[in-house]
């Protein structure tokens, strides 16, 4: 059977998309994945030279962009949705997958269109603009949270939680205990200047007790430089990288995350049940980064620092009270550990499989 995952754009949709791409190729020999992205996502980065074949179209975002570009995406739309066609017509897949993302859109009309099966997944509570779109064209529709059904028509949605790759929750089985408390920090895909500073301030006032501490820190391209510096010249051994390629070595090796709260980061820190101190970025769409921290925090699952309340005392506090009480660290583990969904992969494949077959 073949198969196109179509959107990107921010890992939050691409890694979904791979985990569905990774159960897909297991399920059966000789199936084939194709995924359908553009230049600017992060898909053209990570899936280069990878195990799964990407083809590019010049979809663009109409959400958060200006009048003109609003105009500029909908006047891309025509030409995006027909490179979409032109791409699942040469590859005749049996089903397209839609993972959000602006380049999900023209990918699932498409598949309506030709009449091939398609199918969409939600990772948040609230939906994003394509999805929304996309819902009365879907015949099945995914979601991560049981908040996220009202959204959608009862009838064809289903409830499987959020994908996580394999790689990854296969680390929840393989923890790697250091001499060091070792905190890893992340901000998204392409870095959060804000935890990037409040780590550097938090630095200052973990400093008489560096020797307990090792870091390990995405920060991005901008702030790479920076934030080496400012581990190196305060003498904390420190793993610093603009974007980490083996996140489950690093999940392996964490006692403590330190993160944004998208959908795909709350999925993964619930297969591996890690601890963690939640930072919502603020300028999510409809707040959803907000929900996801909240509903763990509800849950006794995670800590939260709002972006407004972060600053290095705050975030000091926390890793502090954390390292010095391991079973608040091991209650949390439990909570979000009970939260993980690691088999929802295998479950949308499941009902693709279901779909096309009748």
């Amino acid at each position: 059977m073949k198969c196109v995952i179509a959107g990107g754009g921010t890992g939050g949709h691409l890694f979904p998309g791979m985990a569905i791409a990774e159960a897909f190729m297991e399920r059966e020999t000789g199936n084939k994945v194709l995924f359908i992205g553009t230049e600017r996502g992060i898909e053209a980065r990570v899936l280069a030279g990878g195990r799964f074949p990407l083809k590019m179209i010049h979809a663009m975002p109409i959400k958060g962009r200006s009048f003109t570009g609003k105009l500029r995406a909908l006047w891309a739309l025509p030409k995006a949705i027909a490179e979409a066609l032109a791409v699942l017509k040469e590859f005749r897949p049996q089903i397209v997958v839609g993972v959000g993302g602006y380049a999900s859109g023209p990918g699932v009309l498409a598949a309506f269109l030709l009449g091939t099966k398609r199918v969409i997944h939600e990772q948040n509570v609230i939906p994003g603009m394509t999805n929304r779109f996309l819902k009365a064209v879907s015949q099945r529709i995914f979601v991560s949270f049981e908040g996220a059904q009202r959204y959608f028509p009862a009838p064809k949605t289903v409830l499987t939680g959020n994908p996580v790759r394999k790689e990854i929750a296969a680390s929840a089985s393989s923890r790697e205990r250091g001499s060091r408390f070792t905190l890893l920090i992340f901000g998204g895909s392409a870095g959060a200047h804000r935890i990037n500073a409040a780590v550097m301030e938090a630095l200052d006032l973990l400093q008489e007790r560096g020797s307990n501490f090792t870091f390990i820190h995405q920060t991005g391209k901008e702030d790479f430089n920076p934030v080496s510096r400012g581990y190196e010249e305060r003498g904390f051994e420190a793993e610093v990288l603009p974007f980490i390629d083996e996140m489950a070595r690093c999940y392996r090796r964490a006692d403590l995350v330190i993160c944004r709260s998208g959908a795909s980061t709350v999925a993964e820190l619930a297969v591996c049940a890690k601890a963690a101190v939640l930072i919502p970025y603020p300028h999510a769409a409809h707040q959803h980064q907000l929900i996801n921290a909240q509903q763990l925090v509800d849950h006794g699952a995670a800590k939260m620092i709002r972006d407004e309340g972060l600053n290095g005392s705050s975030l000091s506090r926390v890793i502090l009270d954390l390292y010095h009480h391991p079973e608040k660290r091991e209650k949390m583990e439990e909570a979000i550990r009970k939260i993980g969904r690691p088999k929802a992969a295998e479950e949308i494949v499941d009902h693709c499989y279901e779909l096309v077959r009748g």
